[in-house]
């Protein structure tokens, strides 16, 4: 073989390799460089796709007084990297005992108080309660259960980290028991096959019964706490940040160590004022309104700009990447609930990207006098009130 041949041979043995070690590590949906690479059809067209949802007017499922609605790529096909769920639970009623295969959970109780039950793989458990303002996570597959406490209903958001989990395909306890053999059932508890004739035969969903005890009770296995706490009081904290137009409520896995794949974040704004042009480079966010109405915009490169007006109930997401501001364009303060599918907190805004860059770039690329620029803000202008930033 002449040495040309031999570096024909050499170079066609390396390409073979490199596609076989590619054939042996498939990318996957859930491998962050697939998604990076691969353009989603939803995003690469003529215009930008519709990013709102009117969550709160939809059906969702309904038992009793208890309601589940959510917001995955069936209601928004936009929203592939998140989904969320509003769910509203009366009295003495639980959604009952479950675990979520594909996504893990982040919550936001609105109103009244909630209790939850979580167990982990090594057997840990936790009970906690919670109140109006207070937030919990529970990491993909922990088993778990949501009870509401008192005699008033309570009201709280979802955010899951997979826009393709669907809350209405969850593995529920009743779902599984009702339809595993008896003997199965009586050999893994020790006990007899009639033990279980009166239990459910299909999935109830949310359950009712009576109120439950003001204070935890003990689990049969006595109490094993995780390392880690599944809650933390997000509205009892001192705000973030305090602006002039409005103050942002954040946690992240740096506070909050378990929550590893999605930050939270609660944004009040002032009539008038604006969460300023930025944009996220390491995850997608998903946004809820709690109260008010504002005007969401979304760039998209190549001309494509959207907005979009969203009232109370409302959800609206936005791709990682995509710029994007939100104001509030009511009468009233508003509140806006979000939902980011990473652990770590990360923005760049556009006065953040012009206050690091000198007049004379500047000058250049947008074709004016750099004097010009020695006008704009030398700092982040993370929210401008209705009359804008000050100096």
């Amino acid at each position: 073989m002449s040495d040309p041949q031999r570096r024909e041979f050499l170079v066609a043995a390396a390409g073979i390799a490199s596609l076989a070690t590619m054939s042996a590590q498939p990318a996957v949906a859930g491998d962050p460089s697939f998604m990076n690479n691969v353009p989603d059809p939803a995003l690469s067209g003529k215009d930008l796709p519709a990013f709102k949802f009117a969550l709160e007017k939809s059906e969702g499922k309904v038992i009793g007084s208890s309601y589940g609605k959510e917001a995955t790529v069936t209601q928004l096909p936009i929203s592939k990297g998140i989904a969320g769920v509003s769910m509203r639970i009366e009295p003495g009623a639980m959604r009952e005992l479950h675990w979520h295969a594909t996504a893990a959970e982040w919550a936001f109780v609105i109103e009244g108080r909630v209790r939850t039950t979580v167990i982990g793989p090594s057997g840990f458990a936790e009970t906690n309660d919670f109140d109006p303002g207070d937030v919990w996570y529970f990491p993909r597959g922990h088993g778990h259960m949501l009870q509401c406490l008192g005699d008033k209903p309570c009201h709280f958001i979802l955010i899951f980290d997979n826009g393709y989990f669907s809350e209405f395909g969850t593995f529920s306890i009743t779902d599984w028991v009702g339809h595993t053999p008896r003997p199965l059932l009586a050999k893994t508890f020790g006990l007899p096959e009639a033990a279980f004739e009166a239990f459910p035969k299909e999935e109830v969903y949310f359950a009712r019964g009576k109120l439950p005890p003001a204070e935890p009770s003990v689990p049969l296995q006595g109490w094993k706490l995780p390392p880690e706490t599944h809650k933390y009081r997000l509205l009892a904290q001192p705000p973030y940040s305090t602006y002039q137009g409005g103050s942002e409520w954040r946690v992240d896995s740096s506070r909050f160590p378990i929550a590893k794949t999605i930050t939270g974040v609660v944004l009040d704004l002032d009539p008038g004022a604006l969460r300023t042009l930025h944009w996220h480079p390491n995850a997608d966010e998903w946004q809820y309104v709690v109260e008010g109405t504002v005007s969401v915009s979304m760039f998209g490169s190549h001309g494509r700009y959207r907005i979009e007006q969203l009232d109370r109930g409302d959800v609206g997401y936005i791709p990682q990447g995509y710029g994007h501001s939100i104001e509030n364009v009511g009468e009233k303060t508003a509140r806006i609930l979000i939902g980011l599918n990473a652990g770590i907190y990360e923005s760049i805004d556009l006065s953040q990207w012009i206050a690091g860059n000198p007049a004379d770039v500047l000058a250049t690329n947008f074709g004016q006098p750099p004097e010009l620029f020695a006008r704009f803000p030398n700092h982040d202008v993370f929210v401008a009130d209705r009359i804008g930033p000050g100096k």
